[in-house]
């Protein structure tokens, strides 16, 4: 990664982009960041360790059009630097839409799961601390199961070194400039991935994975919402 790709900490100004515009197809059609856990909507907890950071800058939340015709107050009476965006179909069009929205003035970007409610400050932290240093950073946690790949039929085909495996979660945090042309290249192509990094190493930024928290979990299915639920006790949100 060149020099000129560094942020200087007293300069940074973060950015935060949020897709939640999904249609919780794997949580039988319910909106996964309108949930609720402990009585307030998973996006909410999702986006307040953001809203409480000293370097916030701006916030982008992409939302399915018929959320964004009728958003909850909980979510428009946020903050005032959160701004609500049409999302799309995919979760790279809606990382893409709410990226656009951002202001020119932050120079440092996160993209973070609406459905993803057990991140803290100190996971945001270490994130940007490599963000500094000019290359891109995943907050993850290493593989402990031993893990397999397999064919279509389900036959094991390869034995991955599990030392080598992480799990990525999100944030996602890159400098803006390196992840707004990582998009632009990836529509140019025809490319999408689910995951921010790759599209940002295909354009050969350095992205480096960050101990974030076994707890950092995704709420993805019904079951994920009780182990949300189990966790809550042991994670401060910042």
């Amino acid at each position: 990664m060149s020099a000129d790709a560094r942020v200087e900490s007293s300069s940074l100004s973060l950015g935060v982009a949020i897709p939640a515009a999904g249609r919780g197809e794997r949580m039988g059609g319910r909106r996964k960041p309108f949930l609720e856990l402990e009585g307030e909507p998973l996006l909410l907890r999702s986006l307040r360790p953001f809203l409480r950071h000293p370097r916030l800058g701006a916030v982008a939340v992409a939302l399915s059009p018929d959320d964004l015709q009728t958003p909850p107050g909980w979510l428009t009476e946020a903050d005032p630097r959160l701004k609500l965006v049409q999302g799309g179909a995919t979760r790279g069009e809606s990382v893409w839409s709410a990226l656009q929205a951002l202001p020119g003035t932050v120079n440092v970007v996160a993209v973070h799961d609406a459905a993803r409610p057990l991140v803290n400050r100190n996971i945001i932290d270490r994130c940007l601390a490599e963000v500094e240093a000019g290359r891109g950073a995943v907050a993850g946690w290493p593989a402990v199961d031993t893990l397999k790949e397999v064919d279509t039929r389900g036959r094991i085909v390869r034995t991955p070194d599990r030392e080598r495996i992480w799990h990525a979660q999100t944030p996602q945090v890159f400098p803006r400039d390196l992840v707004m042309r990582a998009y632009r290249e990836a529509w140019k192509e025809g490319r999408e991935n689910t995951d921010d990094a790759a599209l940002v190493e295909a354009v050969g930024g350095e992205v480096v994975m960050v101990a974030a928290s076994p707890y950092n979990l995704k709420v993805t299915r019904p079951e994920d919402l009780v182990m949300a639920q189990a966790f809550l006790s042991l994670v401060d949100d910042g």
